[in-house]
């Protein structure tokens, strides 16, 4: 008999409320594209799927008003879970925790977060996050009924997560980046299957992020899918990629950054009709895996938080999708066309002045300034 864990019940896809419909030129301050927004809350719920994510810093806090015009607003309270995080990079000072805080509670209208998180933890915002007492902030707002349960989201090292998770036995949960390309990467922060490893080793129930590292493995060149089509032909490479997250145990859920209903639809297809995973399908993985490490992809995730103190306002995860697109499809002419239309009004790679705000936000370490010098070489 299996031992029950926090959000054990929930259903096992959430909506990831990071990257959203826009009417406009995608940016972290673009109006969001609120009447699919609500068709797709609505496609999630009527199927039965109740967790959505959100967080201060996503589009500048549309997203959490989104989620207030979308959700809160149209369902009953207690017929889904709202987790939303702490801006630790925003938190400067204890006093800051209780503003930021009360914003995303209004901006939302929730009344209260089913999951609240300290976001994006690291070594560096980790101790940061105890000068400042925000552990004690999180035992507070949860005395006062605001919050039914804290964890914390992380980008670091499987050590870095043992030492949080041993010296904070009242983190409740914890949300992790935990996708196929990651699970052995021994070079990635990410290092998905020894961080699963220790949450679980320490009981502690996981939200899965970036299943779909991004977007990156929904998308895959011919020989991919000639593989996964051989054994699942009705599957998309997406589905592959969220069946294999969300058949690990001691998952709470699997978010997934769906940004229009075409994703929603897919996602509530493979989700409503879950079939875990397989041997062979984790030996169709190990061949995909072979075909990935060959080619010398940039590993971001459009989390996007690269953007907000970018002088120049590059838009640097969508130019490193087109270096991505190049590299794994081959086609030089199209990726350079697609990046003159993105970068028609400015923006280019090749206008970075290296002042470092990038790489000092990017929580996946990446060596931003290096790697637009590579993109300007090739795009432009």
């Amino acid at each position: 008999m299996k031992t029950s864990y926090l959000g054990q019940d929930i259903p096992k896809l959430g909506f990831g409320l990071m990257r959203l419909p826009t009417l406009g030129p995608t940016s972290p301050s673009a109006a969001i594209d609120i009447e699919q927004v609500t068709a797709m809350t609505d496609r999630f719920m009527a199927r039965g799927f109740t967790y959505f994510d959100t967080a201060y810093v996503y589009g500048n806090g549309n997203s959490e008003m989104a989620a207030r015009d979308a959700l809160v607003r149209r369902y009953p309270r207690d017929s889904f879970q709202l987790a939303d995080k702490m801006p630790m990079g925003l938190a400067k000072t204890q006093a800051d925790l209780r503003p930021l805080f009360e914003t995303s509670l209004a901006r939302t209208e929730a009344g209260y977060f089913d999951f609240y998180l300290l976001h994006a933890l690291d070594q560096e915002k980790y101790k940061h996050s105890e000068t400042i007492g925000a552990w004690d902030f999180l035992r507070q707002v949860k005395a006062e009924g605001l919050i039914r349960h804290a964890g914390f989201s992380f980008h670091d090292t499987p050590e870095v997560l043992e030492e949080i998770l041993t010296a904070r036995p009242e983190v409740e949960f914890v949300q992790l980046q935990i996708n196929y390309a990651d699970w052995e990467n021994e070079d990635s922060r990410a290092q998905s299957r020894r961080c699963y490893e220790v949450a679980r080793r320490l009981g502690k129930p996981i939200v899965i992020m970036e299943p779909i590292k991004g977007g990156f493995l929904a998308d895959m060149n011919q020989e991919v899918m000639g593989l996964f089509k051989a054994v699942r032909p009705d599957d998309s490479a997406a589905a592959w990629a969220l069946r294999y997250a969300a058949s690990l145990d001691g998952l709470i859920t699997v978010l997934s950054g769906m940004s229009n209903l075409e994703q929603m639809e897919d996602n509530l297809e493979t989700m409503s009709s879950f079939v875990p995973f397989t041997d062979g399908d984790r030996l169709v993985i190990d061949q995909v895996m072979d075909i990935l490490s060959n080619i010398p992809v940039i590993p971001c995730t459009d989390c996007r938080y690269c953007l907000d103190g970018c002088p120049q306002q590059i838009n640097i995860p969508g130019v490193f999708r087109l270096v991505n697109d190049y590299k794994v499809y081959g086609n030089l002419t199209g990726s350079r066309n697609a990046y003159n239309w993105v970068t028609g009004g400015g923006g280019k790679a090749s206008d970075c002045i290296e002042c470092g705000a990038c790489e000092q936000a990017c929580p996946q370490h990446l060596e931003i300034i290096d790697l637009l010098k590579e993109a300007a070489a090739i795009l432009e």
